[in-house]
Parts: structure tokens; C-alpha cells; sequence
């Protein structure tokens, strides 16, 4: 009977599973010119196992009857807030990939298949409570997103990507997985709640605080959290576009859950160990995210930076170490991927009249005057990732200040503040470049009307009608964050 329920609690996983099997072998026999059937196939499936996943969120699902497989998976109401937001992402990327690939004559059938076991990986990820199980989803993800980034086989720059991804990587799973290893050898056990346990019930061993430190810093290589983000600019910049979205949306989602479930469960007997290292890599990733993004030409680089410089604010929220500020962490989130997929939307959308992608800064100078429409909504989203109010960006920060005040930890919250002005310098320069300088007209290719429509309500999230969802939003974030510290 628990085998028969544990399969009914990864129903979502089997979908996807199943869906990638059948389609490979679609994929296999009629070849890339079925890519687009294939990207529409796997958007359903990705559907499906949203609407799977969504009653648990809904309905607050936390306790015994949402672990599976005894103790290795957890079908509760925080892994479904998180699947949610991995599964409209990677739907997101498959919407906007064709037009981008079609350019290059490269919309391979395998593209989709890699998207949906990257997501299938991070949905493992997000549920996991167990070390192994981690490992399993956190490495089907990886060995599917360094092929993402190298999918433009002619490019230079997507080979350099994937090989400095893979690389650096790989460095940080075997980081990782020493980690796990320490932390099961001193603890006895490698489920999270028995981790939980053996923390509190003895004193904190020097190998179990060096296990606790190396698989936080292969933790903190996922989410790209300085002093571990070296890869981010190269990666972002050099993968095809609708890759960057894929890995600022979904891959950051599915990291920064995990990360909440190792430190907040795991971890969460001892938060006095771990605290000082979620500041110091906090205020680290601000203060870099922030001055790294002043000097930049490019675009993607400068988004780079800036998801350096957020999951900054978003680990203020972690920092605090109790269900408030992790509550303020999944609405912080939330909100971040909606501006993500605005943002890396519009960039999709700057094409000169040959169709070649427009990424340097100065090339949006006066794309207010010749495209009306696309300055006005990536000015909302560069206002919005600068936390500048009536747009919505600016409840994600103010909701994680405040949970740092709460927690007493008013310096930290000071910092970030203080931090915000700096980096909204970077923000409006693009900003200024658009509305300001003489136009360059450089921007001249059409849009795609998928494009168009995903932008549109993506930037109307962001802007102030998203305030009109914060009380569901706050619901939504409050299970999550509960189902997290029900043990």
C-alpha cells in the first residue's frame, strides 16, 4: 500500500517521465522538423504536472501523508509552490525558443526533450528529503542544462558557455557531494529530518560543520551567490537566449528551494552554524551583483549581475532562519520570475531589421521613439528589479526587509537597503540610454506575436496591478513556508 501511494505522490514526475520517453522516441524517428510538434507536446505535459502539483499548494498539504518512498520525497505544499513556478518557466522557454532557433536554422527536436528532463530534475529537486534523492534530481538537471547552454553547436560563444558551465559545474557537485558525504558520516543518516535529529540532540561536530559548509558552497554555485558566481556572466551571455531565461527562471527557482529545504530542515536544528555564512554570502552577492553590473555593455551580462545582486536580497530572507523570512524568500521569488521572464522576453524582442539579436546597451539608444511599446515595458521591468515603488519589485524587497527587522537582524537589512540605491544606478542607466541619448535605430526586426503576448503579461504582473495579488500571493507563500517547518 505505501508503494501505491508513494506513486500516486509523484504523479507529476511520472507524467514528465513518461511524456520524455515517448517523446525521444518521436524525437528519434522524425527528426528535427517535428521540433515545434514536439515543443507543443511537451508544453502539455508540463500542464499536466502543474495542475498535478497545484491542489497540494492550494489546499496546504504538509505532514505524513505527503512523504513518499519512505522519507526519500515529499509531495507537501513547498514543493508545489516551486514546481509551479519551474513548470510556467520552462513553458515559457519553449514558447519563445522557436523563433529564436529558427534564425539560425538550429530548433533541434532535442531541445524540448532537454528542457522537460531539466524540469523533471528540478522537480525532484524541490521535493527532495533526502541527500540521494537531492543528488538524483540536482544532477539530471545539471547534465541537461550544460547541453542547454552548448545547443548552438556553430557558435562560438554557446561551446564556451556550456564548457565553462560543465566545467565549473561539475567542480561544485563534487564540492557537493563531499559534503554529503561528511555530513552522513557524522550524522549516521542521510534523510533530512534524521539529519535534523542527530544535530539537535548532540553537540555540533567539526566534520559535521565541515559538511555543513561544503555542501552549502555547492549549494551557493547553483544559485550563483557570490563568492560562487564567476560563471554566471559568461553563461548568461553566451548561451542562446531562450537558454538564459530557462537558467534565470526555473534553474534559480528549483536551487534556492533546495537550498531552503537543506537549511531550514536539515540544517535547521543548528541555525547558528550556517546564519553566518547566508550573511556573509548575502551581503557578498549584493555588493558584487551591484558594482559588477555598472561597467557593463552587454545586455545579458548586465542581467547576469543583476540575478547575482537579487538572490543577494532573496538569501536576506533565509538568513533570518525561521518560517517569516522564508515565507518573504517565496514571494520574493515569485515576483523575481515574472520580472526575469519580462526582461529576457524583451530581450528576445531587440532584433535589428536582418533579425540578428541587438544585446549592447548603447544600441537601445532611443528605442523609446522607434519602439514605443518595448522601451516602456523593459524600462517596468529595469524599475522593477531596482525595487523602485509603485512597481511590483518593490513589494519582493520590502517583504524581505521586513523579515529581517523582525528577525533582528537590522544591519543586514540596512545594507541591502543601502545596496539597492547603488544598484539602481545600473538599472536607469539603461533606463536613460532608452529615453535619453540620440536614437540609434538599431532595433528594427519584427516581433513575434507569442513574444509580444508573454511580455504584455509578464509586465503587467510587475506593474502596480500586481499589488492586487499580494493576498493571494502572501496564502500561497504562508503554506509553502508552513508545509517547510512542519518536520
Amino acid at each position: 500500500m505505501e508503494l501505491v501511494r508513494s506513486l500516486q505522490l509523484v504523479a507529476g514526475e511520472e507524467v514528465l517521465s513518461i511524456a520524455g520517453l515517448i517523446l525521444l522516441l518521436w524525437a528519434a524517428w522524425a527528426g528535427d522538423k517535428a521540433a515545434r510538434a514536439i515543443s507543443i507536446a511537451t508544453v502539455a505535459a508540463l500542464t499536466v504536472a502543474a495542475l498535478i502539483a497545484a491542489p497540494a499548494l492550494c489546499g496546504a498539504a504538509m505532514g505524513a501523508d505527503t512523504i513518499a518512498f519512505g522519507g526519500q520525497y515529499r509531495a507537501d505544499a513547498f514543493s508545489a509552490f516551486g514546481k509551479l513556478l519551474i513548470y510556467a518557466s520552462a513553458a515559457v522557454t519553449l514558447i519563445v525558443a522557436p523563433a529564436f532557433f529558427d534564425r539560425f536554422k538550429a530548433m533541434r527536436a532535442e531541445f524540448p526533450l532537454l528542457v522537460l528532463f531539466a524540469a523533471l530534475g528540478m522537480g525532484i529537486m524541490v521535493s527532495a528529503t533526502d541527500l540521494l534523492t537531492l543528488y538524483i534530481g540536482l544532477e539530471l538537471n545539471s547534465l541537461a542544462s550544460y547541453v542547454l547552454a552548448a545547443i548552438l553547436r556553430k557558435d562560438e560563444r554557446s561551446a564556451e558557455s556550456g564548457l565553462k558551465y560543465f566545467v565549473l559545474g561539475s567542480l561544485a557537485s563534487g564540492i557537493l557531494l563531499y559534503g554529503v558525504s561528511l555530513t552522513y558520516g557524522f550524522t549516521g543518516t542521510t534523510s533530512f529530518t534524521g539529519i535534523h535529529a542527530a544535530l539537535a540532540a548532540g553537540t555540533l561536530s567539526t566534520g559535521a560543520v565541515f559538511g555543513m559548509v561544503f555542501v552549502m558552497a555547492g549549494m551557493a554555485f547553483k544559485i550563483s551567490a557570490a563568492p560562487f558566481h564567476m560563471w554566471t556572466p559568461d553563461v548568461y551571455e553566451g548561451a542562446p537566449t531562450p537558454v538564459t531565461t530557462f537558467f534565470a527562471t526555473a534553474s534559480k527557482v528549483s536551487a534556492l528551494a533546495l537550498l531552503m529545504r537543506i537549511s531550514l530542515v536539515a540544517f535547521g536544528a543548528v541555525p547558528q552554524a550556517w546564519q553566518q555564512i547566508v550573511i556573509f554570502a548575502a551581503i557578498l552577492s549584493i555588493v558584487i551583483g551591484a558594482l559588477g553590473a555598472i561597467g557593463q555593455a552587454n545586455i545579458k551580462r548586465l542581467m547576469a549581475y543583476s540575478s547575482i545582486n537579487n538572490v543577494g536580497f532573496i538569501l536576506i530572507g533565509l538568513a533570518c532562519a525561521n518560517q517569516p523570512g522564508a515565507a518573504a524568500m517565496l514571494i520574493y521569488i515569485a515576483i523575481y520570475v515574472a520580472m526575469s521572464v519580462a526582461g529576457f522576453v524583451a530581450i528576445l524582442m531587440l532584433r535589428d531589421e536582418d533579425g540578428e539579436p541587438v544585446e549592447s546597451i548603447a544600441d537601445l539608444a532611443g528605442l523609446s521613439k522607434t519602439r514605443p511599446g518595448l522601451a516602456a515595458a523593459l524600462a517596468a521591468v529595469m524599475f522593477s528589479l531596482a525595487g523602485i515603488p509603485p512597481l511590483f519589485g518593490f513589494w519582493g524587497k520590502f517583504v524581505v526587509f521586513q523579515a529581517a527587522v523582525q528577525a533582528n537582524l537590522v544591519a543586514l537589512a540596512a545594507i541591502g537597503i543601502a545596496a539597492s540605491v547603488i544598484g539602481a544606478f545600473y538599472y536607469l542607466k539603461v533606463v536613460k540610454v532608452m529615453y535619453f541619448d540620440e536614437a540609434a535605430d538599431k532595433v528594427r526586426g519584427k516581433s513575434e506575436l507569442a513574444h509580444g503576448v508573454l511580455l504584455v503579461i509578464a509586465s503587467v504582473f510587475i506593474s502596480p496591478l500586481g499589488y492586487l495579488l499580494t493576498n493571494w500571493l502572501h496564502t500561497l507563500a504562508g503554506n509553502a513556508a508552513a508545509a517547510l517547518f512542519h518536520l
